[in-house]
Formats: C-alpha cells, sequence, structure tokens
C-alpha cells in the first residue's frame, strides 16, 4: 500500500476507536462525527491507492465517485448517507433551533454510525490489501 495510503488508512482506524471511546464516555454526538471521519479517510485511502484524487468531505460522495474498477453497493451507498448526516450537525449549535448539539444525539445514533462506519473501513480494508 502507498505510503500516504497507509497513513490515511491508519487514522480512519484510529478514528474509529476514538468513536468507540466516546460512545462508551457519552459523548453521542463526538461519537457520530468521529465515525464520519473514519469513514472518510478510509475511502481518502482507498482513492490514494488508487492514484485516484479525493475531493470533499461527504462519504456518500466519495463512495458515488470511486475510482475505475471500484463500485459501492446500495447499503455502503446508505450507510454514507447516515454518516454525512453528522458532519456539521454533530459540532455547530447552530444546526438546531436551539440547545447544543450534545443534547439531541441518542446512544442509538451513535452506535448505528459506528456500525455505519465499520461497514465502510471493512471494504475499504478489502481493497487495500
Amino acid at each position: 500500500m502507498p505510503a500516504r495510503a497507509e497513513d490515511w488508512y491508519k487514522q480512519a482506524r484510529h478514528d474509529l476507536e476514538h468513536a468507540g471511546r466516546a460512545l462508551e464516555g457519552g459523548d453521542f454526538e463526538w461519537a457520530c462525527f468521529a465515525a464520519q471521519q473514519a469513514a472518510e479517510k478510509a475511502l481518502k485511502a482507498l482513492y490514494q491507492k488508487a492514484g485516484g484524487e479525493a475531493r470533499g468531505h461527504s462519504v456518500y460522495g466519495l463512495l458515488r465517485s470511486l475510482p475505475p474498477g471500484l463500485s459501492a453497493e446500495t447499503g455502503l451507498l446508505e450507510a454514507g448517507k447516515g454518516l454525512d448526516k453528522h458532519y456539521i450537525p454533530a459540532r455547530y449549535p447552530n444546526a438546531y433551533p436551539e440547545g447544543a448539539p450534545y443534547e439531541y444525539y441518542t446512544r442509538g445514533e451513535a452506535e448505528r454510525a459506528i456500525g455505519h462506519a465499520e461497514q465502510i473501513l471493512g471494504f475499504c480494508e478489502r481493497h487495500l490489501v
């Protein structure tokens, strides 16, 4: 695996571990954001390995525009859409009519986000090895 691809993937794994720690600590919004970040970075590792250029922060967009020879099944695309919903609202209060983001997030959402990220990292890992 090219060095930068490996760096992107190592960071993706670390972000996914952080999501798990945030979940256990009750920081559900951060678990969701870290899961989104893990998936985004794993996909960027895949683009690096394939010699492609990954642009943007949308997991769904990255999955939809994978380099030639790679394609994501519908379940992964749906996971990407779910993760993208946590990119901004998990961090910024003005994403909601009132209150702080942490007040809106639940354990179930965090568990689902981590599950989606695990699916995407698994897909990437299969193509990176």
